[in-house]
């Protein structure tokens, strides 16, 4: 959606003014770090071309033969890494992730934004997974029922959740602060709507060492 067809007082990341009594409490978007290694895998194509350049040189018959197929090898290796770096970067310059006191909305796609709303009605469950740099992935589980396409989300979805797709954010920078606030944000919305709703437990100090953990909801 772009910019210009939307209405006037319409903030950043969001597909409208926000109505009477809505308010913004968190606004963020993939680190570019974080978008490199988690979305784009950086780390398992360098060590693909790295394991491709080392079997062409020890099948090489005379050190010039090596250097003729592994020289090339580690230049397109090199440019395909430049290139993740790039989309990483753009992901993370047109991503933006959203908690209101009432939904949560992302926007991305760097050729096409879109907009997913995500109301506190329709999320049944969250989740946090931190990561050790203090950044972390928070999935949201949507009510039986609701779905929206993977490719749609992607790569703003959990992966391999493909049945039942779940809306994430994706290395959000401070991701202890962000789970709290979405946190504290459920809660308050469950009790001025008088329905149960989950909420996001914060890590334990005894697991804030551990990258990678998911802390399910409540």
């Amino acid at each position: 959606m772009s910019g210009d067809f939307l209405p006037e007082g319409t903030l950043r990341g969001l597909p409208g003014p926000l109505p009477a009594g809505e308010r913004i409490l968190w606004q963020g978007a993939p680190t570019t770090g974080g978008a490199l290694i988690r979305i784009y895998h950086a780390r398992l194509v360098a060590a693909w071309f790295a394991a491709c350049a080392l079997a062409f040189g020890l099948s090489a018959g005379s050190p010039a033969a090596a250097l003729s197929t592994v020289g090339p090898t580690l230049v397109v290796g090199a440019v395909g890494l430049a290139l993740l770096r790039l989309f990483a970067w753009l992901t993370h310059r047109t991503t933006v992730y959203t908690i209101t006191n009432r939904r949560v909305v992302l926007q991305a796609g760097i050729a096409l934004p879109v907009t997913h709303n995500v109301p506190f009605a329709q999320i049944e469950g969250a989740a946090l997974r931190a990561f050790t740099d203090g950044s972390g992935d928070l999935p949201l589980q949507l009510r039986p029922g609701l779905r929206i396409a993977y490719l749609q989300l992607w790569p703003h979805a959990r992966p391999w959740r493909l049945g039942r797709t779940q809306p994430m954010l994706r290395s959000v920078p401070d991701a202890d602060a962000v789970a709290m606030v979405l946190a504290r944000a459920i809660e308050a919305h469950a009790e001025v709507s008088q329905t149960v709703r989950p909420m996001i437990v914060p890590r334990p100090r005894a697991v804030q060492d551990n990258p990678g953990r998911l802390v399910a909801a409540e």
